[in-house]
């Protein structure tokens, strides 16, 4: 599993393009300030663990990563290039719904990007040094 941090002042996004047919109709987009986004790439590897085990070392680095920067909101957005390596898409779903009752359950506010999506971001990110964070996991 490929994960890139970044402590945002703002994110946004807007659904671009279904890229997922069995995804949901999604035509809202969202924005969200102060928080830790995380592109997350979950790679084929990650499928010789089980879902529990990938999903605890993420939700692990997450909230170091967001106790390093004084946030309790966590965005997990599906970054497929990070890695040429890709999990299936069930397994890939599974772990981000799984990270993000854990978060939820340590106290965090958590959103998802809407999988199966291109979208247009907008990011405003600070430039210091924990504010952004690249680990293979």
């Amino acid at each position: 599993m490929k994960v890139l941090v970044m402590y945002i002042d703002e994110f946004g996004y807007t659904p671009a393009q279904k890229n997922l047919e069995s995804a949901e109709e999604i035509t809202e987009g969202a924005v969200f300030t102060d928080s830790i986004l995380a592109f997350i790439q979950v790679e084929e590897s990650d499928e010789e663990n089980d879902v529990k085990s990938r999903e605890k070392k993420l939700v692990n680095h997450l909230k170091w990563t967001a106790r390093k920067n004084n946030c309790k909101k966590v965005i997990l957005h599906s970054f497929a290039h990070l890695s040429e390596s890709k999990a299936s898409i069930e397994f890939t779903k599974q772990i981000f719904d799984e990270a993000e009752k854990r978060l939820q359950n340590a106290e965090f506010e958590t959103a998802q990007t809407p999988f199966g999506y291109f979208l247009d971001l907008s990011i405003k990110a600070p430039g210091y040094s924990l504010a952004r964070i690249w680990t293979s996991l």
